[in-house]
């Protein structure tokens, strides 16, 4: 019987600055070798458990903890972060949070590096991890130039590097296609079979629920229940929705093949791009380029005939009143697309026509309004009333907490936006859009991190928005979301459209 390297023992936890308790008396042991999944609603304790493990609490998070935790013989409360750093790897939500460096190859040896390995060993590490995970193709490359899932394979690569015996992945799959989160399964099962310890936190279940050894459910910071991964895997879909999980199975959202034979996300020419009608928004000449070259006599304006487009959108209509989903794989240009359409991208000049009325520029501003990937960077008050009330023209507290409570998070209002989980900011940020009531609302990746009962309200009041007159686009992984609630999918293939159709016919 193997030993236990990872003991938390009758743990309790609460963050500075939060009125209540989190992690309330947690015991649990991890076996060396063993895969084990973490699951459970949005704010349950999953993240803070990692946090216990990788030492960032207490060293980084400060609070109130009680109990002990050992990992691989260390006390963490007594054993410095740096001590750990070659022992313990960590993928987080977002890999943007754990680069060092701005190129690829700077940030797979970063960690060997700061641990002051002899450089041979350096380099063997490197080229033994590149080719393990057949990322050639990603060296040399900017970190800042990435697609999220080559963002996440550069992650994991650093961690690989460190040869570290604990693995800890934090919502690994939230920003991943169904490409990338296959690439994901395989680097996690090359993991496994070299003897890793695993510990994953995760929304996503298809994709783990033949790879764990055994599955933890939290909820309110306590674990409620838990089961072995053969277990896991046989449960049925009506006891998987009573514990509000997301499904152990989902379809293929893959483009379709037509009746050619052909794939058509390369231009094939029988799928129409358009809606039947065209009562709707008109977006007209959307051109954009990341890579335009430095012009002596001042901008030229991109068209369609231009090389490096980022983005060739010549006429879309989007339909009124509808819930459209904006799909692709990473890097496509779903995320550019948005952008642009609200006016994020200065240089990108088309024009949005609806109800005779034309905007362009800084005018599109005002139709529109935009709840970004990742919504750090949209959260800028000291309470999550205020980000509410910052977004409406006329403030009015009543229809704040009106909105909070839609979204059950109405409990936070008082609290700092940054002090919260990862899913509790991102329904705060689409509680702000929902006040700022504009024409046109438009979604990155709205439910990343979100457990599957709160992806079903978030479903709803897309609806809602729908229905209430309002035009939504929501770029998506999450094919449970467009199943919910979506009237359309648009397809955006290398910045182009590949086809836009009703849901049902995707059938």
């Amino acid at each position: 019987m193997k030993e236990s390297i990872i003991e938390i023992a009758h743990v309790s936890f609460q963050y500075k600055g939060s009125a209540n308790g989190f992690l309330k008396d947690i015991s649990l042991s991890v076996k060396k070798g063993e895969t084990l999944l973490l699951t459970g609603l949005s704010g349950s304790g999953k993240t803070t458990i990692i946090r216990l493990i990788n030492g960032l609490i207490p060293h980084y998070y400060p609070g109130e903890l009680a109990g002990s935790i050992s990992v691989a013989g260390h006390d963490i409360a007594k054993t410095e972060l740096y001590e750990l750093a070659g022992l313990v790897g960590t993928v987080f939500q977002n890999p943007r949070s754990q680069f060092f460096s701005v190129d690829t190859d700077g940030e797979i040896v970063f960690g060997p590096e700061n641990i002051g390995l002899d450089p041979t060993e350096i380099i063997n590490r490197k080229q033994t991890v590149v080719r393990e995970m057949q990322i050639e193709k990603l060296l040399g490359r900017s970190l800042f130039e990435l697609s999220g899932g080559e963002k996440q394979r550069i992650a994991c690569a650093s961690v690989s590097a460190l040869l570290p015996d604990i693995i800890l992945l934090d919502e690994p799959s939230s920003n991943l296609d169904q490409g990338a989160i296959e690439n994901l399964r395989e680097e996690i099962k090359r993991w496994k079979e070299q003897g890793k310890t695993l510990v994953i936190s995760e929304h996503r279940l298809w994709y783990l629920k033949d790879l764990a050894d055994r599955v933890i459910y939290m909820d309110a910071g306590s674990i409620r229940q838990e089961w072995s991964g053969p277990e896991f895997a046989s449960m049925g879909s009506e006891t998987v929705r009573q514990l509000q999980l997301r499904p152990l199975e989902v379809p293929d959202i893959s483009p379709p093949i037509c009746e050619g034979g052909c794939d058509c996300a390369d231009d094939c020419k029988t799928v129409s791009p358009l809606p039947l009608s065209d009562d709707g928004f008109l977006l007209k000449d959307f051109y954009f380029s990341y890579h335009r070259k430095p012009n002596l006599f001042g901008k030229k304006k991109l068209t369609g005939q231009d090389d490096m487009l980022s983005l060739c959108i010549p006429h879309l209509v989007l339909p009124k009143r509808s819930v459209i989903g904006v799909i692709g794989k990473n890097g496509t240009g779903k995320s550019t697309f948005l952008k642009c359409v609200c006016g994020l991208e200065k240089d990108c000049k088309g024009s949005i026509e609806i109800d005779g009325k034309t905007y362009k520029g800084k005018d599109r501003r005002k139709l529109c309004y935009m709840v970004m990937q990742d919504v750090n960077h949209q959260l800028f008050t000291d309470s999550v009333e205020a980000e509410i009330l910052l977004s409406m023209k006329e403030g009015s507290k009543e229809r704040c907490d009106t909105i909070l409570e839609s979204l059950s998070i109405l409990a936070y209002k008082s609290m700092h936006p940054m002090a919260l989980s990862g899913g509790q900011k991102q329904r705060v940020a689409i509680a702000s859009a929902i006040a700022a009531n504009a024409k046109l609302m438009l979604f990155d990746e709205p439910t990343s991190g979100l457990d599957f009962a709160h992806m079903e309200k978030v479903g709803a009041l897309l609806k809602n928005l729908a229905a209430s007159g309002n035009t939504v686009l929501v770029a998506t992984h999450d094919l449970e979301l467009i199943e919910l609630c979506c009237d359309y999918v648009l397809c955006i293939e290398n910045g182009k459209l590949g086809y836009m159709r009703k849901v049902g016919s995707l059938q």
